[in-house]
């Protein structure tokens, strides 16, 4: 791979990826970060030294923002050439941006898991760890900050979505992959523009953000709800960022109190800024103080408001942020 050897850190924090099933309990996860790396066909013929971290043995669905803030900080205290996150494929859209968002060195950091646990026939797992490590080690990931890898396939941490259940290829990213893993070789092909950081030692605000999905029908009664136990909101809204009209006071009155992002609930595209103009629309709501999140989707905006706040961010702070999302 290179004239040196190149060394990697395996965090592994649960997951399918760690879990097996005995008799009709159902999968849990069992496995170690040890466990995981000695399951790996290959991975001591790629010349990359490992070590291993358990760090946690969750769901992917019961890892906390401290969880993962913890785990930076592990992290940034370790001088390797690059770190691989094993953990439950529920949550990794969402921690693999976060840990973008705060972690700003060099070092590539690259989060995998499995669909399938390891006490099913074609368990992932083992491959996908070790193209993760391949690409951990390599020199063509420095600077691309927190990717996914699945698949084979490379995937921006800002761009990356599960998109199916149960599917060994339910990641899935738009506008598409930035690279992939072909013959034990990392190539590379996109590099998305750098979104800023956030300094982790600025972290220290205990806020509460939700997602709202607007849906057909809605008069607005469960937003003005969900406003009386958040700090942030986003909207998630039809189209370009349009609601029903019967929600526009809500939203207005909400955004006076609290940031509210606006986004798509579409999975991609922009929300606009002026293309339409009756009451409910992108443009309307927009001048009534909600933000929009440009192409970032609904669960990702989330994550950047949730540490934006904690940070202590006001709402201009915030606009100013978002806008430099694409």
């Amino acid at each position: 791979m290179t004239d040196r050897q190149r060394h990697v850190a395996v965090f592994s924090l649960g997951g399918t990826i760690a879990m097996t099933s005995k008799d009709a309990g159902g999968a849990t996860p069992t496995l170690s970060a040890t466990d995981l790396v000695a399951a790996v066909p290959g991975l001591a013929t790629t010349g990359v030294q490992i070590q291993v971290h358990d760090f946690r043995r969750l769901p992917g669905a019961s890892l906390a923002f401290s969880d993962l803030l913890d785990l930076v900080k592990e992290i940034e205290a370790l001088d390797m050439d690059g770190v691989v996150i094993t953990q439950g494929t529920d949550t990794i859209e969402e921690t693999s941006y976060l840990i973008d968002l705060v972690h700003s060195a060099e070092m590539p950091i690259v989060v995998t898991g499995a669909m399938r646990n390891a006490s099913m026939a074609g368990a992932d797992g083992p491959a996908n760890v070790l193209a993760a490590v391949r690409v951990a080690a390599s020199a063509e990931a420095r600077g691309l900050g927190t990717v996914v890898v699945f698949g084979e396939e490379i995937h921006a941490a800002r761009w990356v979505r599960k998109s199916h259940a149960t599917s060994p290829t339910a990641f899935t990213s738009y506008p598409g992959p930035i690279g992939y893993v072909a013959e034990d070789r990392v190539r590379i092909w996109s590099r998305p523009a750098e979104e800023p950081k956030i300094p982790l030692n600025q972290l220290s605000n205990d806020v509460r953000t939700a997602v709202a999905l607007v849906g057909l029908g809605d008069d607005g009664v469960v937003l003005r709800a969900i406003g009386t136990q958040v700090n942030g909101l986003v909207v998630a809204a039809f189209g370009a960022g349009h609601v029903p009209m019967s929600c526009v006071d809500a939203l207005a009155d909400l955004a006076k109190e609290m940031p509210v992002i606006l986004t798509t609930r579409t999975g991609a595209g922009p929300v606009l800024s002026g293309t339409y103009g009756f009451p409910g629309s992108e443009a309307d709501l927009l001048a009534r103080g909600l933000i929009a999140a440009n192409s970032l989707g609904p669960v990702k905006a989330r994550i950047l408001l949730q540490l934006l706040l904690m940070r202590g961010a006001d709402h201009s702070e915030i606009a100013e942020h978002l806008s430099h999302v694409y």
